[in-house]
């Protein structure tokens, strides 16, 4: 189910971008309504080809990553987020990822945070043929240790700068509470962070920060 409750557009924004997914990939579309159920159906229909091909053109990574951003169910984003990793590699989805969160909608934000948990799925050589030529993939593509830093970095901003209660919730609630996970060029910004948690009137976040707390004891 739809992680929250969804404002009129973003139904029709998603099945926006899952029928731009399909024009790309030659699926015929399936006239369905309501649109959101049409959404779903045309996202089952190009899951399997999405896998099935060797490599996916350029032109279908942005539609691709907007169709992750959309899709309003956690459950299922996963079907446009996991043949990106495969096609394009790692470390340019979860940079994609990175600049919806900096620079998006908060529905986009909140896009960018479920697809950031998928876009972890671990490669198998015999999941899809785009993982690389006989079986061999290399290693530059899914090389991410910087753009993880980004998304702290990125995460902790937007909490700062948010005015919306569960925008603050999805970005915080999210991140390590060990030190140790954040570079020391992000201890600052971490200390602030942790500072305005343990004072923020909201139980959940005030939690976070005491769980961050205890790990640094």
């Amino acid at each position: 189910m739809p992680e929250d409750e969804q404002s009129d557009t973003e139904p029709r924004s998603f099945l926006a971008c899952a029928t731009e997914v399909a024009r790309l990939l030659g699926v015929e579309d399936v006239a369905v309504e309501p649109s959101d159920r049409h959404a779903r159906l045309l996202a089952h229909a190009v899951r399997k080809p999405l896998l099935e091909r060797a490599s996916l053109p350029e032109e279908l990574f942005a539609p691709l990553m907007a169709a992750s951003v959309y899709d309003p169910d956690p459950s299922f984003c996963r079907w446009f987020v996991e043949p990106a990793v495969y096609a394009f590699g790692r470390r340019r989805v979860m940079a994609a990822l990175v600049d919806h969160l900096r620079t998006g909608t908060d529905a986009e934000r909140a896009g960018a945070v479920r697809a950031w948990y998928c876009a972890h799925v671990p490669l198998h050589a015999d999941r899809s043929p785009a993982y690389g030529s006989g079986g061999v993939r290399d290693p530059a593509l899914d090389e991410v240790r910087d753009i993880k830093d980004a998304w702290l970095e990125v995460s902790m901003r937007v909490f700062a700068e948010a005015s919306d209660l569960r925008m603050r919730h999805r970005v915080l609630l999210g991140l390590p509470t060990s030190r140790g996970a954040y570079p020391p060029r992000l201890h600052d910004l971490l200390g602030s962070t942790l500072a305005a948690a343990r004072s923020h009137p909201d139980q959940h976040i005030r939690r976070w920060a005491a769980a961050a707390d205890r790990d640094a004891a």
